[in-house]
């Protein structure tokens, strides 16, 4: 028997999940005309993933256009694992309410006011998985 991996496509919700279940990724925004990736810890809610962010943070440019967001858990050794992408708009979260609820739900992981929160709403969900593959040998 020869062992090889093989990418599956996930289902939507399944992928969401997945992004759900890590706590940091990379939103991939445009900066400059130049694309630009940030690492950011973010959470799922509603099916849309929420970052937050400061007043002088590049990302801020983005608000209002596309951007995307990556994030995986692939394993080094056994080099199987899956990955995600969601892409959508990305919107101020204004309303007091939802702004308290979210700083309560989503702890930055650096130091500084993070007072912008920046929700995503997939308009685009790809999730893919890497499994291993077993070829049986004819004799």
């Amino acid at each position: 028997m020869n062992g090889t991996r093989q990418l599956r496509e996930l289902a939507a919700d399944e992928a969401l999940r997945r992004l759900g279940g890590v706590p940091f990724g990379r939103v991939v925004f445009s900066q400059n005309a130049m694309p630009a990736i940030r690492p950011v810890n973010h959470i799922v809610d509603g099916g849309a993933v929420i970052v937050r962010t400061h007043l002088g943070a590049a990302l801020l440019s983005s608000v209002g256009v596309v951007v995307a967001y990556e994030a995986d858990e692939i394993d080094p050794h056994t080099r199987l694992g899956w990955s995600v992408i969601v892409t959508g708009y990305a919107r101020h979260v204004q309303q007091a309410e939802e702004v308290r609820r979210y700083e309560e739900m989503l702890q930055p992981w650096v130091d500084g006011p993070m007072n912008q929160i920046i929700r995503i709403r997939p308009r685009i969900i790809k999730g893919f998985e890497l499994v291993e593959h077993t070829v049986r040998e004819s004799a």
